[in-house]
């Protein structure tokens, strides 16, 4: 069904990503430093990941296999856009509570492999493995993770201007 829409309106897929990535850093912006609430927003983001990647289609897939290849995406890439939206918010959210970037990143590219090995390995999910959707997730880990540092940065910015603004008024 999102395939579908996705796929009949292929124009807004680009729009959708950037509207993703612009939520995703005004919410860092705003709760930068709450951990937890940033811990939360990851959980809430991974909710997709696992709904769009291991439930069920109700079909069964007859052999173990996987699809390799490796494209670049492009504005008609439906599905490869897709995946990039797909893992750049709970990387993005990750990243900003944990603290630690690039552990994020790898994570986030092994979660990815980890889902397309169960795709592979449990035919019975009728899910497709494909080292497309691999490198796309991935993609959006990297996009997630260089949006957290670039708003981790912004955020101790704007603490370090008021924690100076405060040392010069008293």
């Amino acid at each position: 069904m999102i395939t579908n829409f996705l796929l009949d309106h292929s124009a807004l897929v680009p729009v959708a990503i950037l509207l993703v990535a612009l939520v995703c850093a005004v919410l860092g912006r705003l709760l930068a430093g709450r951990r937890r609430i940033l811990w939360a927003l990851t959980g809430v983001a991974l909710v997709p990941v696992f709904a769009l990647t291991l439930v069920p289609t109700g079909s069964t897939i007859e052999e173990i296999v996987c699809t390799v290849q490796f494209s670049l995406p492009s504005l008609g890439a439906v599905e490869l856009l897709a995946n990039v939206a797909l893992f750049l918010p709970p990387v993005y959210f990750a990243a900003l509570a944990s603290r630690r970037p690039l552990t994020t990143l790898a994570a986030g590219s092994a979660l990815s492999a980890v889902v397309e090995a169960s795709q592979a390995l449990v035919p019975t999910i009728g899910r497709a493995c494909d080292t497309n959707d691999w490198l796309m997730n991935t993609l959006g880990a990297v996009l997630g993770v260089l949006l957290a540092a670039v708003t981790a940065r912004l955020a101790n910015r704007r603490a370090q201007s008021g924690s100076s603004m405060g040392a010069m008024s008293s």
